[in-house]
């Protein structure tokens, strides 16, 4: 950040060499297009500069409706004060623009107006000059147009003291430089109005180095002042802005200033001066010049460029408050909080959380509604069941007491309808040993007789068909060969085989195969009008099967199926010991009926209850 200091007679010299190789060839502009010259009173990287030369242009075009031909000059008197470089500039000023004709020439700030107060004769006789100042103490020129926009340094200190209420001492840093001297001295007048409340610190005879620690070092009480700083003590050279940035990084306390270039190099803010409004002043007054006003025509406007403006990001690193400043005060870079930032994202998130949340509050409503079912279902599953294994004890109760009922009809046939028609024969046979009844007599009794011995096998039949005594005192596959003797003697052909069955069959397990086996044989005959039949009972490891086959009509099983209780009652009998019953059957083809029954359930004990 240091620079050397050229003598005088070098400077010129620069200077010369520079005009000599900037000067551009004399040509001329294009007809109806205005030209434009712009004489800054700072060097070319300053912010004004760098401003005007970027919206000037633009705005004279805007407000013109054409191009213009623009130029731009910059008095670098802040590194070289004295006489000879304003005379060697003047003299840069001659030979660039010898023999060009402009059509306005700006001066930006004092220094520019004076100089052009001084040259304006020589380099640019009879143009009009627009401009703008600070210094109400410079004369108007002739045929010019202006406005005067004086800076109001301590309103910067009036914003300061709002925002901290307990600010005592002010260093106001400021340079050595001819252009920082002047800008000292109508600070100074200005912050006379706030002594004695205010104590006041100028670095204007410190080098760098000595103001740089005192920054670094500055009391609870203290505030920092950025005037200007183009130059120490010393006379090193630096660059305003690009030191204000190493100023505020070192700095232990607040730092204001007046101008708004200054923002966003460390400032908490003031009232600052806008440089786009010094453009736009500038620029509005050239164009009205431009489109055929008299300069002198024009009043000498008086503007207030300053803003109160503050930097929300100095504001939160020093912990003020932005609650106290002025109303109408510009908080600027204020960072977007969360929810600006991400408002959509967060919507987004939060649209999708709240989705979320429905679809999991409808599974989980779901789910509940789910179990509520399924438990519904397991309670009505075991309603079922329980309503099942109760019809399935009454259906075995039923088939009990049939069977029991059965057996006593079958008990009272034997033992007392049988006895009393074998009296009734016993009778009628000693009837008819008596010699001296008539012939017809005899006959009579003869045919009485007859009829007894019938009613007698008949229900004897009937008596063994309610409950066969065979089944019980010999066994299932005896009284199964004792019902196919008995078809066989009625005119049925009937076979009937047997393998492996196993001898500990169960009463129970033995009267539901003997009475399957009857209500198959009796369908086959009634109503398949069968005339063979063949019966088939094996035994293996895992069950018991019962096969019967007939040649008979067939029948539509479907059809047929839950219309006769028959088949039905088969089923029924079988459900309580695990078997299974499967038909074959169709018209014209016969039917074949098989059973099987799980060999545990043969041989175990499925005592019926009565």
């Amino acid at each position: 950040m240091r620079f050397t200091v050229f003598g005088p007679p070098l400077r010129l010299l620069l200077v010369v060499v520079v005009a000599a190789a900037s000067i551009p060839p004399h040509a001329s502009a294009t007809p109806g297009q205005k030209r434009v010259l712009v004489l800054y009173s700072t060097r070319r990287d300053t912010q004004i500069a760098t401003v005007g030369d970027r919206e000037m242009p633009r705005l004279l075009e805007g407000g013109l409706g054409a191009k213009v031909d623009y130029y731009s000059e910059y008095i670098d008197a802040a590194r070289f004060p004295d006489e000879q470089y304003e005379i060697a500039f003047r003299n840069y000023l001659r030979l660039k623009y010898s023999g060009s004709r402009f059509d306005v020439v700006v001066a930006s700030r004092s220094l520019a107006l004076k100089f052009l107060n001084t040259y304006r004769d020589e380099l640019f006789d009879g143009t009009p000059i627009v401009y703008l100042s600070e210094d109400r103490s410079i004369p108007r020129p002739p045929n010019s147009a202006g406005t005067l926009a004086e800076v109001n340094y301590g309103a910067t200190l009036t914003l300061a003291m709002r925002l901290q209420p307990d600010v005592q001492d002010v260093l106001v840093v400021v340079g050595s430089s001819k252009s920082d001297r002047t800008i000292e001295a109508a600070a100074r007048r200005q912050f006379a109005a706030f002594s004695p409340r205010l104590a006041f610190t100028y670095s204007s005879n410190l080098r760098i180095e000595e103001l740089e620690r005192r920054v670094a070092a500055l009391g609870d009480n203290t505030i920092v002042y950025y005037l200007l700083f183009y130059q120490d003590a010393a006379g090193v050279n630096v660059n305003p802005l690009e030191y204000l940035d190493r100023l505020s990084a070192m700095a232990n306390r607040p730092i204001y200033s007046w101008v708004d270039s200054t923002l966003n190099h460390g400032v908490v803010g003031g009232s600052l001066n806008s440089i786009d409004s010094q453009v736009a002043a500038l620029a509005a007054l050239a164009i009205r010049v431009l489109r055929g006003e008299s300069a002198d025509s024009l009043p000498l406007f008086t503007s207030d460029l300053s803003v109160n403006q503050v930097d929300w990001r100095q504001l939160q690193r020093w912990h003020l408050s932005e609650d106290r400043a002025p109303a109408g005060t510009i908080i600027r870079f204020r960072e977007a909080s969360a929810w600006q930032r991400y408002r959509i994202y967060i919507v987004a998130v939060v649209v999708l959380l709240v989705g979320q949340a429905a679809l999991i509050a409808g599974l989980a409503a779901q789910r509940s509604r789910r179990r509520n079912a399924e438990d519904q279902v397991r309670r009505s599953e075991a309603d079922l069941r329980e309503s099942y294994g109760r019809i399935r004890d009454l259906c075995s109760r039923l088939f009990a007491a049939q069977e029991a009922e059965r057996s006593r009809i079958a008990r009272e046939l034997h033992d007392d309808v049988s006895q009393q028609v074998a009296l009734l024969a016993m009778d009628l046979d000693l009837l008819g040993q008596i010699r001296d009844l008539d012939a017809r007599a005899d006959t009579l009794a003869h045919d009485a007789r007859e009829r007894v011995d019938s009613i007698a096998n008949s229900v004897r039949v009937l008596s063994h068909r309610l409950h066969p005594p065979k089944l019980r005192l010999t066994g299932l596959v005896p009284a199964l060969a004792g019902l196919s003797r008995e078809l066989l003697q009625s005119g049925i052909a009937i076979t009937f085989t047997h393998e492996n069955v196993p001898p500990g069959l169960s009463e129970d397990i033995a009267l539901c195969i003997y009475r399957i086996v009857q209500e198959a044989v009796q369908n086959a005959i009634k109503h398949s009008a069968a005339r063979q039949i063949a019966m088939e009972l094996r035994g293996n490891r895992q069950d018991l099967t019962l096969v019967i086959g007939d040649n008979g009509r067939g029948f539509d099983v479907d059809a047929a199926w839950g219309k006769g209780l028959g088949l039905v009652s088969m089923v029924e009998r079988l459900e309580p010991f695990g078997g299974v019953m499967t038909i074959q059957s169709a018209p014209g083809h016969g039917t074949r009926l098989q059973i099987v029954l799980p060999l545990q359930a043969a041989t175990g004990s499925h005592n019926v209850a009565v």
